[in-house]
């Protein structure tokens, strides 16, 4: 049998994913993987009831149905203060995952180096090694994850061809202040770099923090890819519905990429999404709402259960430090992350699965779920500690 390619050799299955099998085998309260246990609203599923009776369903236009594309533009134009044009500035992909790779393969060539900041999503690494480019990575320091200024521009000074933004950050939480964010857009500028933002949390922040679009800053639409996707805003991760938003000249660039590598989004599933796209903006001032007592409720049964956290200040995740709990007991996050779900009842997703650095002392909870749901993950970490210490005495 002939060996497969080098590429694949670069890493592993998602550590995310696989916690979800751990969850699953143990009965444990899922909050590793990030989606809802509640459902979107009802005019979506209303609307995806009826687009599965009446279609379409054959192909849509490679590149985003015209309606969806439309309505896209229309609210997108809306919040990030820009003038879209559907046919220009705008494809529609395979969720977010997918609009990040065809964004990568779009602007850069093998061996070319791009920057990420660490913590970061699980998938940038695995897209830096499927389009053969060499990351440097740039670490963002607790407990507010900030960058310093000097390894920055000593990252830039390498000559990337672009930097990956996550803003809000998964796993930290972390929102770019608009002070900050024009560094990046300075030294993008400067070094005649790419942006890639993933923005997928755009409208899940915490006051007194708020979003910034970075594409909307002076001089950047034109090197700037907006990265994003539907699932997070209306509950809907299971349809893949993602989307670039960049200059005509990039765009054209992803298309070809998008068009071979999965010919296109559900076309159903577009027509269904309308309705999420024409709800009105009082709708994203309830999502926000709505996660900050998801938030808040959250973050006390931490409190309550003695667990040091870093207060997230957008997107719904935590970092939790398990060293005040693990001592010296050698255990690394891995392994209890295991543990929890196994004799705990709840899953998280071991931190250094986020971290270029060797941190194993963080694990990463969601807190998408409904306050039923949350509730009954903290009465279980409130045992937490008790657990803990009886197994180690065993």
């Amino acid at each position: 049998m002939p060996a497969t390619s080098d590429r694949i050799l670069g890493f592993g299955e998602s550590v995310i994913r696989r916690m979800t099998r751990i969850a699953n085998e143990y009965g444990a309260i899922n909050l590793s993987q990030g989606f809802p246990d509640y459902d979107p609203p009802p005019q979506l599923i209303a609307a995806g009831v009826a687009a599965m009776q009446n279609g379409p369903h054959q192909y849509a236009v490679t590149w985003g149905a015209p309606d969806f594309r439309q309505a896209l533009a229309r609210k997108q134009s809306r919040f990030m203060g820009l003038d879209l044009d559907p046919e220009r500035h705008l494809v529609v992909t395979c969720g977010s995952t997918e609009a990040m790779i065809a964004a990568m393969l779009t602007v850069c060539n093998p061996g070319e180096k791009v920057v990420v900041f660490s913590p970061f999503y699980e998938n940038y690494g695995a897209d830096a090694i499927l389009s053969g480019a060499e990351p440097i990575f740039v670490p963002l320091r607790p407990p507010h994850f900030e960058f310093d200024l000097t390894e920055l521009e000593a990252a830039f000074a390498q000559g990337p061809k672009a930097i990956i933004l996550c803003n809000p950050s998964n796993p930290c939480g972390k929102v770019f202040s608009e002070t900050e964010l024009l560094t990046i857009a300075r030294l993008a500028q400067a070094h005649d770099t790419f942006v890639i933002t993933d923005e997928v949390y755009e409208h899940i922040v915490y006051a007194p923090h708020r979003h910034c679009y970075l594409a909307a800053l002076p001089g950047m639409f034109e090197r700037t890819i907006s990265c994003s996707s539907l699932s997070k805003t209306y509950s809907i991760t299971g349809w893949r519905l993602g989307y670039a938003i960049a200059a005509p000249a990039v765009i054209d660039g992803i298309k070809k990429v998008h068009d071979f590598l999965t010919v296109g989004a559900a076309a159903p599933l577009q027509a269904a999404a309308l309705a999420g796209l024409a709800l009105p903006d009082g709708y994203y001032t309830e999502l926000a709402q709505g996660y900050t007592h998801k938030r808040a409720l959250f973050l006390r049964w931490l409190e309550r259960a003695g667990l040091t956290y870093f207060p997230p200040q957008g997107a719904y995740y935590v970092l939790v430090d398990i060293a005040p709990v693990v001592g010296e007991s050698g255990i690394d996050d891995h392994a209890f992350c295991d543990w929890l779900a196994r004799r705990v009842g709840v899953a998280a997703v071991p931190g250094s699965s986020f971290f270029r650095e060797p941190v194993h002392h963080y694990i990463r909870f969601h807190f998408a779920k409904q306050d039923a749901t949350l509730n009954a993950a903290g009465e279980r970490l409130l045992e937490l500690r008790r657990l803990w210490q009886a197994d180690q005495k065993s």
